[in-house]
This record gives structure tokens, sequence and C-alpha cells, in this order.
């Protein structure tokens, strides 16, 4: 069904407000604001719908685009994104939109409600296809409205579209969602202008090979390069915890360390350097943590509530990466 590719999107709302000015210095020329639909959530799913809304810098819609996507598997659950193997045969595979796609992405930031996923799901397929996808940084729609401390009940697009007074025609139909969030995005992107705010930006990192070989015994996917990479537990950290890190100090070899939420660099890989530079990478936050790492120090996630409880300190991913370069060698080493 080809024609579907070009299905006609409602209007925006109207303008109701003009952009601040002056505008900020640094902020992004353009967005893409970007949702997919997929037959899962796991690494192995693919997208069976996308759906662009090109916006200029200060918000305004420059073009749209949607396309069905024949995942050449079963397409999941139907009753959510109502793509069934029927009115997805005809579709054409991703990789022969791929390029008409990375046309409405290349040069502008990619925005999306809950972005790593979107991007995730992106920057597998276009592996698959044997290419990259030309998206350089991100911007969450959730990170953005913890940032303007919206008073939302919760992240849901529904919840956010309620407080603009957007109105959702077909929830979970990739255009209609990009359409919501494009509407949602432009007062937000306004609101944080209108004050200077720094916008929470992550840096994407491309993966550049992937197979869809059979799983090998005792092997699992990598989100890394490609392919496979044996499955094995970290070895124990052979340095004693030093305890807390002080703020401001070295990291010390020894200190547990732990993770929560979203990063620019694949979490695989992030855990990889801490664990070479001589760090225990912990699962959980317990008394003995010396150090929690996030994006999103606000979110309330078990983590960071613990960290908080416990007094562990907690930075963020880029002064993180700072640290790893200069780790202090455990004591009595």
């Amino acid at each position: 069904m080809l024609e579907d590719r070009t299905a006609a999107a409602p209007r925006l709302a109207p303008q109701l407000t003009p952009p601040p000015d002056p505008w900020p210095d640094g902020y992004p020329e353009g967005y893409a604001v970007v949702d997919v639909e997929t037959t899962g959530l796991a690494r192995d799913d693919r997208i069976v719908s996308a759906a662009v809304y090109q916006l200029d810098g200060r918000g305004a819609v420059q073009d749209h685009w949607y396309t069905l996507v024949n995942p050449q598997r079963d397409p999941g659950p139907v009753w959510i994104h109502g793509l069934t193997s029927e009115v997805l045969a005809d579709a054409p595979l991703f990789g022969q939109i791929a390029e008409e796609l990375a046309a409405r992405l290349d040069g502008r930031v990619l925005v999306a409600h809950n972005a790593v996923f979107d991007w995730s799901m992106l920057a597998r397929e276009y592996a698959r296809a044997g290419s990259a996808a030309p998206v350089r940084q991100r911007l969450c729609t959730i990170a953005l409205s913890k940032e303007l401390g919206l008073p939302l009940p919760n992240h849901k697009l529904e919840s956010l579209a309620a407080h603009y007074g957007v109105v959702q025609r077909r929830a979970h139909h990739a255009l209609d969602d990009a359409r919501v969030l494009a509407e949602t995005f432009r007062p937000s992107l306004h609101a944080a202008a209108s004050t200077g705010l720094r916008l929470p930006l992550l840096a994407c990192q491309p993966l550049t090979e992937w197979s869809d070989a059979p799983r090998p015994i005792g092997y699992q996917r990598s989100y890394r390069s490609a392919g496979w990479r044996p499955s094995r537990k970290r070895p124990a950290c052979p340095y004693p915890n030093p305890g807390r890190y002080e703020p401001g100090g070295r990291l010390v070899q020894g200190m547990r360390v732990a993770f929560s939420g979203d990063t620019s660099i694949d979490r695989e890989l992030l855990e990889d350097q801490a664990v070479e530079a001589g760090l225990h990478v912990a699962t959980s936050v317990s008394r003995l943590t010396s150090l929690l790492v996030t994006n999103d120090p606000d979110a309330a996630t078990s983590k960071i509530t613990k960290a908080r409880s416990f007094g562990t300190p907690v930075i963020d991913e880029a002064a993180f990466t700072q640290l790893l370069r200069d780790v202090a060698p455990a004591p009595n080493r």
C-alpha cells in the first residue's frame, strides 16, 4: 500500500504566540520530529512505519513525510499500531526508503518522545541496510518537559498533548504521533528559548555494522558494531572499594559506579571503559556505591532516589568521561 506513504496529515494548530526575540545563540538550526512504530521493543525488532516532521530552528513546520515499512517478519502488536501483515506486504523495505528518510534527517536534531528508543531503532535499521543515519544529536521531549518543569501527571505523550491542548486523532499512528509531537515541541522550544534554557541535547553514536544471523550458542547481541560478542559476566574488580567519590577530586580504582538513564555513548561501551580504568560497574545502588552517573538527575528512578537517600554523589556523563581520563591508582597497589 505505497499510497499510504503520502498520507495527508492534519494541519498543525495555529501559532498562538510569536517566538521570543532575541533567539538564544547556539540553538539548533533545524529539527526532525520523528516517530516510528515497530514490531516490538527488543534489539532485534523492526520498524513497520515511520514519520518525520521537519521544523526550522524556531519550530515552524517545513514539511512532513510518512511511510510504511515491510519488516520482513511478523508485525508484532497489531492491536497497538494496526498494521497487519497484509497491509505491510507491498510496503517498501527499509533499505528502499533509507535514502529518502536520511535526506529528511540530515543536518537536523532528531526530536522524539523517549528519543533513545526511536534513535536506536533507526540506527539498527540503517546498520542492517549497510549505512548510517545522518543524525548527530537527539533531543528527548520527555527530558525537555522535565527541564521546563511542566506540571504533567506522567510522561506519556497524551499528557504532554493535553497540557498544550493538542488533540490526538490516531494514537500509535506514526504520522499523527509525529504531528502531535511537533505541535507540543514548538511551545516547549519557545518556553526554553524565552529563558535561555540549555536544551537537553545528546550525541548520537551510529552503528556501523549489524548481523541478523542466527544466534550462536553462548553469544548475545551487542549494541556496538557488529555482530556478536561472547556473553560474559564481568570479572570481579581486583581493587578494594576506596569509598565514595569526592566531588572535585579524582576517581580511584576500585570505586563502585552505577549508571541510570540514557547515555550518549552506548551504555555497554561506557561500562567497558569504566572497567578498563579499574572501576567496579554496579547494576544497582547501595550504601557502598561510590558514584551514580546520569544525564537526568531529576528523574524519579529507583537508582537516583536511592543515591539521594544514601548521599551518593551524582554526576553527568560528560563529567564522568572527563574523570575517566585520569583515574588514580588503587591505594597500596
